[in-house]
């Protein structure tokens, strides 16, 4: 085959729309990157924040991490790392599940996964902070 064959073997659509085999694009891939990169600085301000925990009680536990800075900043956490994690194990399963029965049936497993990973992590924050 030559070169510019190769570079045609996708559909004229598949080009416009930059989809891949998956039909997910390019999209998966820039949110996985931006979600990295988020989660630097996040990952640290919570590395710090447990460190400011140690050798309390919980009565201060629980004040440092119902503070409103403190809070959203776990929050900014917790909503990075879930989508993170959500789409690196689609981009997992996609690759290594060839099954497409199974494919999807792991995909939604590990959709409601985050999002019950996520909404149970919020709870716990809300709790703190807001008393709920």
């Amino acid at each position: 085959m030559s070169e510019t064959s190769l570079k045609h073997i996708r559909t004229p659509l598949g080009r416009v729309r930059g989809h891949g085999a998956a039909h997910s694009g390019t999209g998966h891939f820039w949110r996985q990157r931006l979600t990295a990169v988020a989660n630097i600085p996040l990952t640290i301000a919570v590395v710090i924040i447990m460190i400011m925990l140690l050798g309390r009680n919980q009565a201060a536990v629980a004040q440092i991490l119902g503070s409103p800075l403190v809070a959203i900043i776990m929050l900014l956490f917790i909503a990075s790392i879930c989508v993170h994690m959500r789409i690196g194990m689609q981009v997992i399963i996609e690759d290594y599940v060839h099954d497409e029965t199974a494919k999807l049936i792991l995909i939604m497993g590990n959709t409601f996964f985050t999002i019950a990973v996520g909404l149970t992590s919020v709870y716990g924050i809300f709790k703190l902070s807001f008393g709920l």
